[in-house]
């Protein structure tokens, strides 16, 4: 490891992110991107670093968790986020950009850089000795998939998934809900219920048959539903007492308001070990983002619910990173391999971006023989890379900026945008106490 050189796979966001971290460090780096030797499904340009989906990168305020991870991505230079303001155009408070004018700022800040070779194929084998990040994407091609499945052996998830909203919990509303595990069975406090009466059940259930599902891509469109993470619309869509008997059953639970078993009952689970956020259990679901926040809000335990993820329902590519990935981005039995983007468990464009910065950060450290760097959790990219290696995640989905996964301020703060300001400066205040 002494030779200063690295290998970089892949040149998306992450991936670029990596490349120009190692570079600034003074290491070699050598990029390989498919492109256009090879297309993904999704892709269409030969620029690195396109954007497919969205042409918005979420919120620009940093008072905003979105805002806030690209407030901490500039700090470390993010090849990204300058490439973002040079290409900005007019969305309201959203960041977002010209995507031709993105890629093609970053695609040019790649090939102009000394320290980067950048090489147009395909990777098949994953290089057996030097540090090499892995930041191929969600779309990662067959051939490397079977390569990384090899590697990481079952915790290598590649299939068709439909994951459930998560909520905060300071906004659920424990006036019409109340605590208690199903027959009593675990801690009282293990499971929030959020219960319906005869009338309320009928109203979201029309609510739901008719709500609108997102648009999915040809290579999305899911071949094969397994019953276990079935989209909660589907389920429905069998009758209207379906969801009675999944996971709306009211069995084995008795509401202490009422002194009587719910008509129907939701259960949220916590999603991490501080309780901050509460997963909906069984609520797997394709609907547009507007629809889940509209039908989902009908339970008024959650009528004014702040939604940290929204449903999804698309073939995933990533690792079980909790088994797998140190807090560093490295790969646990084979430190000297890295991930990055999607692949690691991150959700989003940024998301993706800033792992490939960290990934970058500390594979130059590793290079350079010091220590890793470990951001706290009162940083959003710090909050983030110790999610995705916190083993005591159960039931891993890949996750992107929230407030809902930071610690918790030391005073409870009831104005929201207050709060999630005071959050963003507390982080903003901690990088000025380190060098980077």
């Amino acid at each position: 490891m002494n030779d200063k050189k690295a290998v970089v796979i892949g040149g998306g966001l992450a991936g670029v992110e990596a490349a120009k971290q190692l570079s600034k460090k003074g290491v070699k780096v050598t990029l390989y991107e498919m492109k256009p030797r090879k297309f993904s499904p999704a892709h269409k340009s030969e620029k690195l670093a396109e954007l497919v989906c969205s042409n918005s990168l979420k919120a620009e305020r940093v008072g905003s968790a979105a805002g806030l991870l690209k407030a901490e991505m500039s700090l470390f230079g993010s090849v990204c986020v300058d490439a973002a303001y040079k290409a900005k155009v007019p969305a309201g408070g959203a960041l977002a950009v010209d995507r031709d004018v993105f890629s093609d700022q970053i695609t040019k800040s790649i090939e102009s850089d000394e320290n980067i070779t950048l090489i147009r194929e395909e990777i098949t084998e994953i290089p057996s000795e030097g540090v090499v990040i892995i930041a191929a994407g969600p779309l990662v091609s067959d051939s490397l998939a079977q390569k990384i499945g090899e590697l990481c052996g079952k915790d290598f998830l590649s299939f068709y998934d439909a994951a459930a909203p998560i909520v905060t919990a300071d906004s659920i509303d424990m006036e019409n809900a109340f605590t208690q595990s199903r027959y009593d069975r675990g801690g009282e406090d293990d499971y929030i219920n959020c219960p319906l009466d005869k009338a309320q059940y009928e109203d979201f259930y029309e609510a739901l048959v008719n709500a609108e599902s997102a648009d999915l891509h040809s290579f999305d469109k899911r071949k094969d539903v397994y019953e276990g993470c079935m989209p909660i619309e589907v389920l429905a869509s069998r009758g209207k007492d379906s969801m009675r008997y999944g996971p709306l059953k009211p069995v084995g639970l008795t509401n202490p308001k009422t002194g009587h078993r719910p008509w129907a009952n939701l259960q949220l689970r916590k999603e991490n070990k501080d309780g901050t956020m509460y997963n909906l259990v069984g609520f797997q679901t394709n609907l547009k983002f507007p629809e889940q926040k509209r039908v989902f809000s009908m339970f008024p335990a959650l009528k004014n619910a702040e939604f940290v993820r929204y449903g999804v329902m698309h073939r995933n590519t990533f690792l079980n990173s909790p088994g797998l990935l140190s807090y560093d981005f490295s790969l646990k039995k084979e430190p000297r391999i890295y991930f990055a983007g999607q692949i690691s468990g991150v959700e989003g464009y940024m998301e993706s971006a800033s792992s490939g910065i960290l990934a970058g950060y500390n594979a130059a450290r590793r290079i350079f023989g010091e220590e890793p760097i470990l951001l706290p959790k009162i940083t959003m990219m710090g909050a983030l890379s110790q999610y995705i290696s916190d083993e005591t995640v159960k039931n891993f989905q890949p996750m992107g900026a929230a407030f809902g996964i930071i610690d918790p301020l030391d005073e409870r703060i009831k104005d929201k945008k207050q709060r999630y300001e005071t959050l963003a400066k507390r982080s903003l205040d901690y990088f000025k106490t380190i060098d980077l």
